[in-house]
């Protein structure tokens, strides 16, 4: 199978990069700006034919929160128009789409985790663009699914594992929300998962079902900024705050946790727990940084 891999350069697409080399019987395509722009249709299709690719992985994301909330025409056309971009021309090759959606399509005021047919509710424009992707694929007569995650961090891109470790080792306390609640996800993990999705189930069509994935557990971010002092080796006292404390521009979901029961059931996926992902990610950082 010939893959294209949209967003290479960020968290997931650099995951995918590194992964690629286990599944070399498949060719893979790895794009991202300038090199390819998904808005732009005509451009897209050609490059599709070109290359004559048969599935894709959408990495390609508007995913900064607070500058969405004004920047909502880039928001838009990246993570909704740009979809429906790699909709059409997945239809015109009968070709595979992997669409990658968010938690923040959720409002946050469920007591139990989140399945994919709970009643949607996005707080700000970058959960509202990401529904709109998300219901592009849904509707098309595609042989495509889309997944949700949450919390997404890698040791490639921009993250708070990698913000988290610079500034505890450059401040003596940090303050972290304590009252979000949801799960870490390891890129790498995720990674993995579309990967065998797609390429271990080649006969299986996909036929537009939603799916969730995270890492297995729960916690807060104050949880979650504990665990990577911990494990990172960095000596910073981490306070509780409450959300109330650390006003955005965009409104975060005070609860997020999804159930994964459906991808693991139908694909037989094996989930890991979300410490030890965050273990693995930052004994990489610090290899690397050796």
């Amino acid at each position: 199978m010939k893959i294209l891999i949209t967003g290479a350069n960020g968290q997931l697409g650099s995951e995918i990069k590194e992964l690629a080399e286990i599944y070399n019987e498949h060719t893979f395509v790895f794009s991202d700006l300038p090199d390819l722009d998904i808005c732009d249709y005509t451009q897209l299709c050609k490059y599709v034919n070109e290359h004559k690719i048969e599935a894709i992985i959408n990495c390609a994301a508007y995913t900064a929160v607070d500058k969405a909330e004004t920047d909502t025409e880039t928001a838009e056309k990246v993570n909704a128009i740009a979809v429906e971009n790699l909709v059409k021309a997945m239809q015109t090759v009968q070709g595979k789409l992997i669409q990658i959606s968010t938690d923040y399509v959720f409002d946050g005021t469920n007591h139990k985790p989140y399945v994919e047919g709970d009643m949607v509710n996005p707080l700000g424009v970058y959960g509202s663009t990401k529904l709109k992707g998300e219901q592009k694929v849904l509707a098309a007569d595609i042989n495509g699914i889309v997944i949700r995650t949450s919390w997404l961090y890698s040791s490639f891109g921009n993250n708070f594992v990698k913000t988290m470790l610079r500034l505890g080792n450059e401040r003596p306390t940090l303050n972290v929300i304590y009252d979000q609640v949801g799960t870490p996800t390891y890129a790498k993990d995720l990674a993995v998962a579309c990967l065998e999705i797609l390429l271990n189930n080649e006969d299986l069509t996909l036929n537009g079902k939603l799916y969730h994935f995270s890492n297995e557990g729960v916690a807060s971010w104050y949880d979650f900024a504990k665990a990577i002092m911990e494990l990172g080796g960095v000596n910073c006292d981490i306070k509780p705050i409450e959300t109330k404390d650390y006003p955005t521009p965009a409104k975060r979901p005070f609860y997020s946790i999804l159930n994964k029961g459906k991808i693991k059931t139908d694909f037989e996926i094996e989930i890991p727990y979300w410490r030890d992902s965050l273990k693995e990610c930052i004994q990489k950082l610090k290899t690397n940084k050796n």
